[in-house]
């Protein structure tokens, strides 16, 4: 009996040592390249969506010839480069990384990166056509609100501050909740090609 008890204590203690030894990812990569931490490593589990092809954007690794805004500008609107709208001096671009859906940016044609360089002309444009956008998200979205914002100069935070771009984000009750955060994933409720199609369908009236 005694025997017994002995070598089951000693078959405890190996597993406990493997349960140890045994990696905080309890799942492989799969399930659309995500996976979770286990509780040893936080207090809370996290979903982790793996997306290495955003390290280049954030590192700015790739690094297009020229301004991605002009090249933009240079082809006739279309969801290949984002531009919904044009005007004779502004014209209206989706966010490719938005923070809600049907966050836009206004800009000047011209490239320009000091708002007190446009003529009045182009200033009044750019002007008219932010207030424009912003009839047309509320037409399309109904949002409770809008954040409306310019970053002026790289230190101000400007991601590509040789030409100005204001943001224009929708936003809702609720829309920044509990779940980016315990989950750190945000979600968005449509596609880039559904909200060009949308807003296309409002601005070329």
């Amino acid at each position: 009996m005694a025997s017994t008890a002995a070598k089951a204590s000693a078959k405890n203690k190996k597993k406990t040592k493997k349960a140890i030894k045994k990696s905080p990812v309890r799942r492989s990569l799969g399930e659309g390249g995500k996976f979770q931490i286990g509780k040893n490593i936080w207090p809370l589990e996290r979903d982790v969506l793996v997306r290495p092809d955003r390290m280049k954007y954030v590192r700015k690794l790739i690094k297009p010839e020229g301004c991605v805004f002009c090249r933009a500008a240079k082809e006739v609107p279309s969801v290949d480069t984002l531009c919904v709208y044009k005007t004779e001096h502004s014209m209206v671009v989706l966010n490719k990384f938005p923070y809600n859906s049907g966050h836009v940016l206004v800009l000047p044609l011209k490239h320009c990166g000091d708002l007190l360089k446009l003529t009045e002309a182009e200033f009044n444009d750019l002007q008219h056509t932010i207030r424009k956008v912003m009839k047309a998200l509320m037409d399309v979205y109904e949002p409770g609100g809008i954040n409306l914002g310019l970053n002026h100069g790289a230190v101000a935070g400007a991601g590509i501050p040789e030409h100005l771009h204001y943001h224009v984000i929708p936003r809702w009750a609720g829309d920044v909740n509990f779940f980016p955060l315990i989950a750190e994933t945000k979600v968005l409720v449509e596609s880039l090609e559904q909200t060009y199609e949308k807003l296309w369908s409002i601005l070329k009236k």
